[in-house]
């Protein structure tokens, strides 16, 4: 009795059943935390679009005043029209921003512009952030609707 009695109180460590249960745990939570992460980190990766559309809406805005029309600027902007120095893009590229003069059904002068994601870098693949003169294009943007800064997770019960 003495010898179980001492053998237990000498027990150091934890046993194999133990050991696989917090494994088990830990991998369970990974399973839900880890999707959720890189889907925050998309997001805030898409913002960077966003806050560059926000930016040149506002220029083209002023230019308009200006000038009366408003401005294109070619891919990489070599020389913008615009009065702001446009930021450099980390997770995009530039695939167009182009200006109509009065050749809409209203003759109303438009822009649109289009922003394209990096692949490598995306768990997401290529997708493109589209934008007007009135602001976010969702019918010429392919952006996940759980990672837009604008839509959100409305489909997501989050």
């Amino acid at each position: 009795m003495q010898r179980l009695v001492s053998r237990l109180k000498t027990r150091k460590g934890f046993t194999l059943v133990e050991l696989a249960v917090v494994i088990v745990i830990i991998g369970v939570l990974a399973a839900f935390g880890v999707p959720k992460f890189l889907q925050s980190v998309e997001k805030s990766k898409a913002t960077e679009a966003f806050n560059y559309w926000a930016a040149v809406q506002s220029a083209e805005e002023r230019y308009i005043a200006q000038n009366g029309v408003y401005a294109s600027v070619s891919p990489p902007p070599a020389v913008c029209p615009l009065d702001i120095v446009l930021p450099t893009l980390q997770y995009f590229t530039l695939t167009n921003l182009t200006a109509t003069q009065g050749q809409d059904t209203t003759g109303a002068s438009s822009w649109t512009g289009t922003l394209t994601r990096i692949s490598t870098s995306s768990s997401y693949g290529p997708y493109t952030v589209g934008w007007t003169q009135n602001g976010f294009d969702p019918t010429n943007s392919t952006i996940p609707q759980t990672i837009s800064p604008v839509t959100g997770d409305l489909g997501s019960g989050s």
